[in-house]
């Protein structure tokens, strides 16, 4: 074999839960961070498009050059420009060639902050120029200079201009802008945890100087927007701050050139007109600061406001208009758009977008597509929620990507592929699936997520699927002393036939005809999903007594449908739940690991352990939920465990650097012998990883020791050695095998390593006559290492191979991995 072509196919994440997180740039396409990785999609296909791979620590926040608001600008660029800042300080500068769609990490800033950076904004001065200044957690605000390069992979001449520091108070909001009439001054504002705004002046190149504080709000300064300049009635050209506090409290203010002001001394005074502010000097201008407006309507903090960006006038004179429109995103689960009446010149609320009530928290940040046609909020469960206005004032909801926000700790797939299923720390389990429509019914479709099984009170470790026929059913065990099983309702069985374009997966069984559970609800203050009927689906739902109407912590009835085309976020966190059937006691900690065997017999678990007590693994006999088997044989956590694929054998590998194989017999309808057929020390650190060959009885173990050990087991009484492949860059922390050719005993590993690296190795094991394999006859050798711009930004917790073996006159096969940067990963794989 030599080369395989890999090719992206997927890819779900959420968005780190922080203010200033995401960025829609003047390229239309949106960035967010997902925990260490930088994570890019297009609003037009709702698909997560690249991740980006640089930083160390979680990204705080994001800022493209040009941003949305200077998109009237940069239809003619090239290449677009993206900073991304992390909790360690850290600023990376990007570069995107609109061309060819390709990536460069241009450079690492020199390191200016010594804490967490939390707010990044910048300005275009000219095509090839821009400003930008970055806030800190260490008190400090860096000003910078860049120049573009002319051509693509030139290079950035970038400078910084000044640090300024503000003391034990740090800022987290700030803002840029060309002063309006003064040709070469800038403005910026800054505020934060003193709550009050901070006027800054200065030149281009030069020191910027403290010209003013705005004293208003009451609370911290969560973000500030200034527009474009602005031409009013009987005025020259303003421009106008917009801010917004945790005092859930709005403010516009204008800042007029001064000698503008005195000409117009006559001008009617109305309504909406100013309260006198401070006034400043940039260069031999003044300028004077006014309060234009006080807005408040939301029932929580102002987490953000922007400006409407603004839209050309004239293509020839390049003459823009800056919309007097705002948006602004709270904790109330609400975005407001903001305008000024036409006859009062009064600033309402025009739009409301969102719910209030629910007990899930509201919005961090709410941003305008570059045409003003569309508004994305991110909201605390680290999702994405976007209107198009399809009408005058007509914002329907649209399709986002979405995905876990915290690790992603175990996948599984359906037992015919047809889906993925995936469990994390965020305390959810989320089904992801191709969605067919009448367009690509000749190839597989786009990806989405199509249901969210379980959300859940405890951290989620580990999930099986459970094989054999009959209804999808799953095992998870979370950081509880309790394994749970969740059977699918109907709901979900109509949603996936329409997913997949099938009637039924199961013609023979009827299984549609005989699911009686349409869906399930969550229970106010449990953890257990109950079912919900189908006959009680037409009943009344019962008021339980403390879901009192009055409180916000009530949880929103769950309407179980079947979905026709991609659900919503709103629609996925309460209406696509799966009833919980059984509980599985039995362990004395948290559950660690789980597996199933082919034949969806039996399941095997572990959990957390230190002592060689708690480290026994339980068997389980599917249907009748019983523990039918206890074996002893580590003295630490279990790690990961596998039945091979013919059921008589299970191999479990542990933190004790010990890998166990034990044989498993049926006697009767329900008994199991199991006998422990090797225990040996495998590996010099904890082996995380283990997998078996589809077609034999060998298998693959991966430890933290940088290296993968393939072993045999012999004539059903021991096992030994056959190969070590050479020494890995990282920790090696999860392993795959994939069956190519059974005739020569031949495959693919699919290595996932702790620096968050994917490696693809062929592995042949020739049997001699014995049906023994010689260490002559076992070779392996490196087919791809996939590119790290493909490949996680930090470890891999699972690597998944659709099925297990290639099959007749397929030339691809599909693998899934998830990951501590809290992605999940679908990649085609085509071999030669």
């Amino acid at each position: 074999m030599s080369s395989v072509e890999v090719q992206r196919v997927f890819i779900g994440a959420g968005c780190n839960r922080i203010v200033n997180n995401i960025s829609w740039g003047a390229c239309d396409l949106v960035s967010f961070g997902a925990q260490n990785a930088l994570a890019i999609f297009s609003p037009k296909t709702a698909q997560i498009l690249t991740t980006l791979p640089g930083h160390q620590a979680s990204v705080n926040c994001t800022h493209w050059l040009p941003s949305s608001k200077f998109a009237f600008k940069a239809k003619q660029l090239e290449q677009h420009y993206l900073l991304s800042g992390d909790a360690s300080g850290t600023i990376i500068l990007w570069e995107f060639s609109v061309v060819d769609n390709k990536w460069r990490l241009v450079l690492n800033l020199p390191q200016s902050h010594k804490k967490g950076v939390t707010c990044i904004n910048g300005i275009m001065i000219s095509q090839t120029e821009a400003m930008f200044a970055s806030t800190s957690s260490d008190g400090t605000v860096s000003l910078w200079n860049v120049v573009f390069p002319s051509t693509v992979g030139g290079d950035c001449k970038l400078s910084c201009l000044q640090s300024l520091s503000v003391g034990s108070k740090p800022m987290v909001a700030l803002s840029l802008a060309e002063l309006p009439g003064n040709d070469g001054h800038i403005v910026m504002a800054m505020g934060g945890l003193d709550n009050k705004i901070h006027i800054y002046t200065g030149e281009k190149t030069g020191e910027f100087t403290h010209a003013c504080e705005l004293k208003a709000h009451t609370d911290w300064i969560r973000s500030l927007d200034f527009s474009l300049p602005v031409r009013m009635s009987g005025e020259t050209n303003s421009i106008l701050l917009v801010s917004s506090s945790q005092d859930k409290c709005i403010r516009i203010w204008k800042i007029t050139p001064r000698d503008s002001l005195d000409m117009n001394t006559k001008v009617k005074i109305s309504l909406s007109s100013y309260i006198e502010g401070p006034m400043f000097f940039a260069g031999s201008s003044s300028y004077q600061v006014s309060m234009e407006s006080l807005l408040a309507g939301h029932e929580d903090w102002a987490y953000s406001v922007q400006w409407q960006p603004p839209f050309l006038v004239s293509e020839d004179e390049a003459v823009f208009c800056q919309p007097q429109s705002i948006l602004s995103a709270s904790m109330d689960k609400t975005m407001m758009i903001w305008q000024p009446e036409k006859t009062t010149g009064i600033w309402m609320n025009v739009v409301t977008v969102g719910e209030l009530g629910h007990c899930a928290l509201g919005f961090y940040g709410g941003h305008w597509s570059p045409d003003g046609l569309s508004i994305l909020a991110h909201a605390y469960g680290g999702a994405f929620h976007l209107w198009r206005n399809v009408d005058v004032d007509d914002w329907k909801p649209q399709k986002v990507p979405s995905g876990h926000f915290a690790p992603v700790s175990d996948i599984s797939w359906a037992r015919s592929g047809e889906y993925l299923l995936s469990v994390s720390h965020d305390q959810t389990t989320r089904i992801f699936a191709p969605w067919k429509t009448e367009a690509s019914l000749t190839d597989e479709g786009t990806w989405h997520e199509i249901a969210r099984p379980q959300v859940h009170g405890h951290d989620i470790n580990c999930v099986t699927i459970i094989q054999g026929k009959g209804n999808h059913r799953f095992v998870c065990g979370a950081d509880e002393k309790v394994a749970r099983v969740l059977e699918a309702p109907l709901s979900f069985l109509k949603t996936l036939s329409h997913a997949t374009r099938q009637e039924s997966y199961f013609p023979d069984d009827d299984l549609q005809g005989g699911v009686q559970i349409l869906g399930a609800k969550m229970s106010a203050l449990g953890l257990s999903q109950k079912a919900i009927s189908v006959q009680s689906s037409n009943e009344a739902p019962e008021i339980e007594e403390n879901e009192g109407f009055d409180t916000l912590e009530t949880i929103p009835t769950a309407i179980p449908v079947e979905f026709i085309e991609v659900p919503i976020e709103d629609q996925l966190a309460w209406h696509t739940l799966w009833p919980e059937t059984h509980k599985l006691y039995g362990h004395g900690n948290e559950l660690f690991s789980l597996c199933c065997d082919n034949e969806g017999k039996l399941v095997a678990s572990s959990c957390k352990a230190q002592t060689a007590a708690v480290a026994e693994i339980w068997l389980w006999e599917v249907g009748s939920w019983k523990a039918v088997g206890r074996l002893k044989s580590h003295t630490l956590t279990v790690t990961q465990m596998e039945f091979s694929h013919d059921g008589k054998l299970l191999l479990a590998v542990s933190r004790d650097r010990q890998f166990s194989v034990f044989t498993i017999k049926r006697t009767g309808t329900s008994d199991i012998d199991s006998q422990l057929l090797a225990r040996q020390e495998a590996h010099k650190r904890i082996i995380w990883a283990c997998s078996w060959n589809p077609f034999g009885n060998e298998f693959a173990t991966g430890s933290r020791d940088k290296t993968v050990k393939i072993w045999a087991v012999e004539n059903e009484s021991s096992v030994k050695q056959v190969l070590t492949l050479p020494t890995f860059r990282s920790s090696v922390t999860a392993l795959s095998w994939v069956g190519l050719e059974r005739q020569n005993n031949s495959g693919c590993l699919a290595v996932g390593m702790e620096n968050g690296g994917i490696e693809l190795w062929s592995i042949s094991l020739k049997r001699n006559n014995d049906s023994v394999i010689g260490v002559e006859g076992a070779t392996a050798s490196l087919i791809s290492r996939l590119d790290t711009f493909m490949c996680h930004a930090s470890g891999v917790s699972r690597l998944a191979w659709r099925h297990g073996e290639k099959r007749e006159g397929s030339g691809s096969l599909q693998l899934a991995s998830c990951g501590e940067d809290n992605c999940v990963r679908v990649f085609e794989i085509n071999f030669d």
